[in-house]
């Protein structure tokens, strides 16, 4: 499972040949697909050849659909600007959610909202795991094994009543700050490596490993800064935030 690529193509096909020496019988894509000043429709058109994944839209790939372009972030903006009516097309395609099998419901953010975090509390300026409490309250009725993105953090936790969430991290972007999110915030990883993760059958239960991969993450970087976003640059160089 992957999430958040962000338009970094070098990043993705990093991750898409590490998937394929692991050899999984599917794959699913959580969405965010292309918003960012790197490359959006290299990397729609090499999503859209992987048809035989399970893709479902963020929320970055719904604002770049139902937003004017002078309403829109810088990243959505500078993504839509490179798009064509195909992949623009493709992204109006994509659902919200999906199942698997009844049993593993697959969401961007929460089954309620592609713009909030599952597993995250960034009450504090920095995202720290929710508690079973909050994450149940979050989820509604949803049980058995949630797959969600949007924090661009791997984690993998189970709840006192079983259910299962796993969040891949970010494939092309590994850190941010939001400072428009009512509690606003800083996601940090610490290192620039793409990330997903591979879950396995174990019975009743699931095996997580989580996949950090290297990429040319010099070269995104300087595509970022020539974009003029110095704060993707060190993000991406480093999976930090660049200190305002």
């Amino acid at each position: 499972m992957l999430s958040d690529i962000h338009g970094n193509l070098l990043a993705l096909e990093a991750v898409v040949r590490d998937l394929s020496a692991n050899s999984p019988d599917a794959v699913v894509n959580l969405g965010d697909h292309l918003s960012g000043p790197l490359w959006a429709a290299a990397t729609a058109d090499l999503l859209m050849d992987q048809t035989a994944w399970l893709h479902i839209r963020g929320n970055h790939d719904r604002q770049m659909i139902e937003l004017q372009l002078d309403s829109m972030g810088k990243s959505d903006h500078a993504a839509v600007r490179q798009l064509a009516p195909r992949h623009r097309a493709w992204l109006a395609s994509l659902p919200p959610m999906a199942r698997i099998a009844e049993t593993v419901l697959l969401c961007h953010g929460t089954p309620a909202s592609d713009n909030e975090y599952l597993m995250e509390d960034v009450s504090g300026g920095f995202a720290r795991v929710a508690g079973n409490d909050q994450l149940r309250a979050r989820l509604g009725s949803a049980t058995g094994t949630i797959l969600c993105g949007h924090s661009h953090v791997q984690r993998f936790v189970r709840l006192a009543d079983g259910t299962i969430i796993a969040n891949p991290g970010s494939v092309g972007i590994q850190a941010y700050t939001d400072l428009e999110h009512r509690s606003p915030h800083v996601i940090e990883t610490g290192s620039p490596y793409a990330r997903y993760l591979l879950l396995d059958r174990r019975g009743p239960s699931w095996e997580a490993t989580m996949r950090f991969v290297e990429y040319d993450w010099d070269a995104a970087a300087q595509l970022a800064q020539a974009g003029g976003r110095p704060e993707w640059c060190h993000a991406l160089r480093t999976g930090y935030a660049a200190q305002e």
